[in-house]
């Protein structure tokens, strides 16, 4: 094989007169009669080649080999850099030189490609990309999305290194532990009956690392959910996984904004700025959600004080839930709205548009979405109008309203309110046109750390308490002893309890999330009680966590990086399929190995298990 000296994306005006010798895929063929153009392409860019035999070198027999070359053939080549006399690319970094071939050797044809890996060309769809995926990674595009999450790992890593962490694996099988999410489960062929589990989380092996002694840990690490895949969310995905000891919590997150500044300055040649910290119920008061995208407005407002002087009947019956309960409690009643100025989206706010607004709320289990909208005379109009007049300078006052604005109201129990109105804030922000659109180089960058989360909040199922981080999360320093005294049953008091966590957020997205953890074996008990376990219960699932507490465990946090996501903003796609080697379909398979596939009844067997699973009946005529 003809031996390469440069890659394709290599050869420049200073190259010529010289021999090189380039390999890579066909990505294009030109016959000209006497010449044949070619470019040449690697995962490092493009090269154009000449076969002209009346050039030094040349023949009828290299002209008669390079015209049977074709689309996705692998070649190697040696010839001598020239400058292009005419014509030359200023889209490709080689495009002011081509290589004059001289030899040429096939090292493997190709069938009739099933799509030409050509950026240039429209995509074919995604099922097929997915199932010919080694030729879907041959695009320009997703070799420089592969080389980007190599960036990604490399700046990492050199990070936390400078930063005093050990990179330490931990296992993949492992214990099945109730940490919230679905698991994947294996059986154990050694011990019948029994099970591990692939880790949701590295979480309960990095807290026992710092009771270990080893102070800073950090990994990127694969996990496992088995949850239904979206857009943003896959099975299978990778963690920037990090643990402190001996920190609080404004510790873990001054290493993180570093690290956030050095990814951003590294890989997108970005400053970022110091990054503001928000609240919880900030973020929730203002925005309805506890990810925040922040870079529009739409911001939402409580107007219970105006809207308890309206004469509006489901407003009142709102206004009455939970009168006695503390502001933000969760069954307190409120209306709350959003305004949506005029000339900043109101005029694009159609009658079908809002009248869909009622049906969106309810799914999230509000009675409906009032409107009304204030005319370029300064009259309200439409919807409760008439409702609204009354309290007119006080609704005025209350939402800074201009004349030509559209105001959204829902009122309800205050979490159904604001969780329907977070939604609905982002749904008309994409109705009207103000979410940017990533972008070929991501951005805007808009970043936040939400922080003072509640421990705990209502499984709307189940009616039972769920810790809103993780079991393992510990109370904000100031709350710990009002914890630890509070009665499982004192509702207002558990749903009052700040915990030591926050969140990293971009753009809305939760990129990062973590917590001050639980050292005292004492506390994590009373997680457990108000979670609904025994003490034999936690014991039988997390025995080995509390023994490790019991024996000297230092105050200790961390955080994790959803990595897929960082390459995901990096890379500007809003789909993570884009940014993983080989992933998975939207029910979770892999369409270019055929998994999950069946297994024999003796592979069964072997791990003490039969299928129960039955083939559907065969449908007439055998189709």
């Amino acid at each position: 094989m003809i031996r390469r000296t440069h890659t394709c994306g290599e050869c420049r005006e200073t190259h010529a007169g010289q021999t090189v010798s380039l390999n890579g895929w066909v990505n294009r063929y030109r016959d000209h009669g006497n010449l044949i153009f070619i470019d040449l392409r690697d995962r490092f860019g493009m090269t154009q080649l000449v076969f002209d035999r009346e050039q030094k070198g040349g023949s009828q027999a290299l002209l008669d080999a390079a015209d049977k070359l074709r689309n996705e053939d692998v070649i190697a080549v040696t010839g001598v850099v020239r400058l292009r006399a005419s014509d030359p690319n200023p889209k490709l970094a080689t495009g002011k030189v081509e290589v004059v071939v001289t030899e040429l050797e096939v090292l493997g044809k190709t069938q009739n490609p099933p799509f030409l890996p050509d950026d240039t060309a429209k995509l074919p769809n995604e099922e097929l990309r997915l199932k010919f995926r080694y030729m879907d990674l041959r695009r320009p595009r997703m070799q420089q999305i592969l080389a980007l999450r190599h960036k990604v790992y490399q700046t990492t890593r050199r990070y936390f290194d400078e930063n005093g962490f050990l990179e330490i694996e931990t296992p993949i099988l492992y214990k099945s532990t109730p940490e919230g999410a679905r698991e994947f489960i294996v059986p154990s062929r050694n011990v019948p009956g029994h099970w591990y589990a692939l880790p949701q989380s590295p979480q309960l092996f990095k807290q026992i690392l710092m009771v270990a002694g080893c102070d800073r840990y950090m990994q990127i690490c694969r996990c496992f959910r088995d949850e239904d895949p979206r857009a943003d969310r896959q099975a299978e995905f990778t963690q920037v996984d990090l643990e402190m000891s001996f920190v609080r919590r404004e510790h873990v997150m001054d290493m993180m904004e570093g690290y956030v500044r050095r990814l951003w300055k590294d890989v997108a040649g970005v400053d970022v700025p110091p990054i503001q910290k928000m609240t919880y119920r900030e973020a929730m008061e203002r925005f309805g959600i506890d990810r925040p995208d922040t870079r529009y407005g739409l911001e939402i407002r409580d107007i219970s004080d105006v809207a308890a002087k309206m004469e509006l009947g489901f407003f009142k019956e709102a206004l009455a839930k939970g009168a006695d309960r503390p502001k933000f409690n969760s069954k307190r009643g409120v209306v709350k709205a959003i305004r949506v100025p005029g000339g900043g989206g109101a005029e694009k706010l159609t009658r079908k548009l809002t009248d869909g607004y009622n049906e969106f709320v309810r799914s999230f289990g509000a009675g409906g979405c009032a409107v009304v909208k204030l005319n370029a005379q300064g009259m309200f109009e439409t919807g409760i109008a008439k409702f609204v007049e009354p309290v007119k300078t006080e609704l005025t006052a209350a939402l800074g309203l201009q004349p030509g604005d559209t105001v959204l109201f829902v009122a309800d129990a205050y979490a159904v309110c604001t969780k329907a109105l977070g939604e609905l804030r982002q749904k008309v922000a994409r109705d009207i046109g103000v979410v940017p659109k990533p972008g070929a180089e991501g951005g805007p960058w808009n970043f936040l750390i939400v922080i003072d989360f509640p421990m705990f909040e209502r499984d709307k199922e189940t009616n039972r308490w769920v810790a809103m981080h993780h079991p393992f999360t510990a109370p904000r320093d100031d709350q710990a002893e009002a914890f630890v005294k509070a009665d499982v049953d004192d509702e207002v008091t558990i749903e009052s309890i700040v915990s030591a966590g926050y969140d990293i957020v971009l753009n809305g997205q939760e990129i990062a999330g973590g917590s001050i953890r639980i050292h005292d074996p004492a506390v994590q008990g009373k997680v457990f009680q108000l979670l609904g376990m025994t003490p034999e219960q936690a014991k039988e699932k997390f025995s080995f966590l509390l023994e490790a507490l019991s024996y000297g465990a230092p105050p200790h946090g961390g955080i994790a990086f959803g990595l897929d996501r960082l390459v995901m903003n990096f890379a500007g796609t809003e789909n993570i399929r884009d940014v993983m080697a080989f992933p998975k379909t939207q029910i979770g398979a892999d369409l270019m190995t055929g998994a999950p596939g069946f297994v024999t009844p003796d592979q069964l067997a072997e791990v003490h298990l039969k299928s129960t699973w039955t083939p559907p009946p065969a449908s007439p005529g055998g189709g």
